[in-house]
C-alpha cells in the first residue's frame, strides 16, 4: 500500500472544485450533550491496523497526515470521556519518505501542481533511528493481517525480505510483534482495521500475484498474493481473542472493495478516441479475423468494432475500449499464426499470434468490468519500445500488460476473498460483543454517487471528490474525519457513549506543499 506511484492526469482538475457546496441540512445537528464513555473504558486506547490507521496519505507517511488519522481523531474524543494520552510514532518531517542507512527507500509525498507531483526535498526520517517506548497508534503501512502476529516484523536485518521499515522504527525489540507491543500496554479499548492489504497489494499490482485460497500457510506467500480466507479468519480470531483477554472492549471495521477507490476507477476502460480511417480499418480487419478464429473454437468474440473519426469538428464519436492482455483467456496464438502465415509470412504471422493470442478489448459492464490502474493511464497511446509499428501503440494496437490492468476475473477473485474476510470480521465482532463499522458500505456510498458530509457533497472522484488523496487509495484528511465519524457512530451505538462527531469544514481537502 505504500509503493511509489507515478501518473499523468488532466491538468484542468483544480482543488477549487474539490467539494461541491450544497445547502446545509441542520435537521440532524447533534445537541451539545455531555461527552460520556457509556460502558466503555477509554483510559488506555490502542489502534491496530495498516496505512490508513497510521495516517498515510498522498503516497507517504508524514506528520500532518498522522495527526489527522482516524485513531488520533478518536483519541481526541476519548480524552473528553476519560481517555488517556495517545502516543504516535511521528515521522521527522512533512516531506514523507524514508531513509535506510542513509539511502532513500520511499519517496516523498505528492502535492498538486496542476497534476500530482512528488514534493521536492529529501526525507529526514531514518528507519534505523529507533524510537523508544510504546505507541498507541500501532498502524503499520503495508501490514497484512498475519503480519500483526509475526515476531521479527520490526527486525532491521529482515528489511529486504520480511520486516517492515515503519515498524522497525518503533518496535519495542527486534523479535516482537505488533500485537505483542499492543498487548504490552494493557489496553482497555482498542480499534482494529486490518485486512485491506491482504487483497490490495494483489489489486494494485494488476493481479501480479497468486490467489492463495486453499493455502493456509502465509509463510509461503509472495508479496502480492491474496490471503487465504481460512488463514485470515484464524489470524483475526487470534487478534480478537488476545485483545479481549483482559476484558477490553473495542471496535472493528470490515474491508472495503478495492473498486471504491479512484486508483481503480479514474481511468475508464473505454478511453481511446475514435481513430483515423486507415488505423481503424486495419485494426478492425485484423480483429475481425481473430473473432472468426475464436468463433471457430466456440469461444466468445474478443474485440469490438472500433469507431472512426469522421473529421467533422461538429460531431463527437464514441470512444473505443483499450486493448488488454488477459491471461485467463485460452491462447489463440497458434491458430492466428496459421491463419495469417499465407498473408504475412511465417515471422510476422507468429509475431501477431503471440501479441494477440490472449488479447481482448476491455469491458466496462457493471459486474464484469476491467480496471485500468491509475498508474497506467499515462501510458495509453504511447509507443511500446521494441515493438514494430503499427503494433506498438499501447492500449490501441499493443495490449496493456497484466501489471497495468486488473481484469474482471482478477477483480472477482478479490471480491470473493473480501466477502469471506468480511464474514469472519462480522461474525467475530458479534461473538465478542464488539462495536462494528461497515466500512465497506460507507466507502461504497462515497463511490456510488457520493455522500453528504455536513454541507459538502463528498465523492470518490480523483482529486476533486474530497474523499481520497493524491495516491488514489488513501483517504484525505476529510476522508479520515468521515471514517472517524463512522467509528464514533458504531462506538456510541454499542456502548452507549456520547462521543461527538467531526465537521467536514474543519479538515482540509489537500495538504499544501508548505506544511
Amino acid at each position: 500500500m505504500y509503493k511509489n506511484l507515478k501518473y499523468l492526469f488532466i491538468c484542468s482538475l483544480f482543488f477549487a472544485a474539490c467539494s461541491e457546496d450544497i445547502e446545509e441540512d441542520t435537521s440532524g445537528v447533534e445537541s451539545e450533550v455531555p461527552v460520556t464513555a457509556g460502558t466503555a473504558n477509554f483510559s488506555k486506547y490502542v489502534a491496530l491496523g495498516n496505512s490508513i490507521t497510521a495516517g498515510y496519505a498522498d503516497g507517504a507517511l508524514f506528520i500532518a497526515g498522522q495527526s489527522k488519522s482516524y485513531p488520533k481523531l478518536l483519541s481526541d474524543q476519548f480524552a473528553l470521556a476519560g481517555g488517556g494520552t495517545f502516543a504516535i510514532p511521528y515521522m521527522n518531517d512533512n516531506f514523507g519518505g524514508l531513509l535506510f542507512g542513509g539511502t532513500q527507500i520511499q519517496s516523498t509525498r505528492y502535492i498538486f501542481t496542476g497534476a500530482p507531483t512528488l514534493l521536492p526535498g529529501t526525507p529526514t526520517t531514518e528507519v534505523l533511528n529507533h524510537l523508544s517506548g510504546y505507541y498507541n497508534n500501532m498502524g503499520v503501512p503495508g501490514a497484512k493481517s498475519f503480519h500483526l502476529v509475526a515476531n521479527g516484523y520490526g527486525n532491521p536485518l529482515g528489511i529486504g525480505s520480511y520486516a517492515n521499515p515503519y515498524f522497525i522504527r518503533f518496535a519495542s525489540s527486534t523479535s516482537t510483534s505488533v500485537l505483542a507491543d499492543a498487548l504490552a500496554q494493557s489496553p482497555t479499548f482498542f480499534s482494529l482495521w486490518i485486512g485491506n492489504n491482504d487483497v490490495l497489494s494483489y489489486a494494485t499490482s494488476g493481479g501480479i500475484g497468486v490467489n492463495q485460497t486453499g493455502n493456509s500457510n502465509p509463510a509461503t506467500y509472495g508479496t502480492n498474493d491474496i490471503t487465504d480466507p481460512i488463514a485470515f479468519a484464524e489470524v483475526y480470531s487470534t487478534l480478537i481473542d488476545q485483545l479481549t483477554t483482559n476484558g477490553a472492549k473495542g471496535v472493528v471495521a470490515n474491508i472495503p472493495y478495492v473498486s471504491s477507490t479512484p486508483f481503480f476507477t479514474y481511468v475508464s476502460p473505454i478511453t481511446v478516441p475514435a481513430l483515423p480511417t486507415a488505423n481503424s480499418g486495419a485494426l478492425n480487419q485484423l480483429f475481425g479475423v481473430i473473432n472468426q478464429i475464436a468463433a471457430a473454437g466456440s469461444l466468445p468474440s474478443r474485440f469490438v468494432t472500433l469507431t472512426t473519426d469522421d473529421n467533422d469538428p461538429n460531431t463527437v464519436e464514441a470512444k473505443n475500449p483499450v486493448i488488454i492482455y488477459d491471461e485467463s483467456l485460452p491462447s489463440l496464438s497458434a491458430a492466428i499464426a496459421a491463419t495469417l502465415t499465407p498473408l504475412y509470412g511465417n515471422a510476422i504471422a507468429n509475431f501477431i499470434g503471440i501479441q494477440y493470442g490472449q488479447a481482448r478489448h476491455a469491458r466496462s459492464t457493471p459486474g464484469d468490468r476491467d480496471y485500468v490502474l491509475l498508474t497506467a493511464g499515462s501510458s495509453i497511446g504511447t509507443n511500446q519500445s521494441g515493438v514494430p509499428a503499427p503494433y506498438d501503440v499501447i492500449g490501441v494496437s499493443y495490449p496493456m500488460q497484466d501489471s497495468k490492468i486488473l481484469t474482471a476475473d482478477e477483480a472477482l477473485q478479490i471480491k470473493t476473498a473480501t466477502d469471506a474476510y468480511n464474514t469472519s470480521i462480522k461474525s467475530l465482532a458479534d461473538a465478542r460483543g464488539l462495536a462494528f463499522v461497515d466500512a465497506n458500505t460507507a466507502l461504497n456510498d462515497v463511490a456510488d454517487g457520493g455522500v453528504v458530509f455536513d454541507n459538502f457533497h463528498m465523492t470518490s472522484d480523483f482529486v476533486k471528490g474530497g474523499a481520497f488523496g493524491l495516491d488514489g487509495v488513501h483517504p484525505s484528511a476529510r476522508g479520515q474525519a468521515y471514517i472517524a465519524n463512522k467509528f464514533i457512530e458504531a462506538i456510541n451505538a454499542k456502548y452507549g457513549s456520547t462521543l461527538r462527531k467531526y465537521k467536514a469544514q474543519d479538515f482540509p481537502l489537500s495538504y499544501p506543499a508548505g506544511l
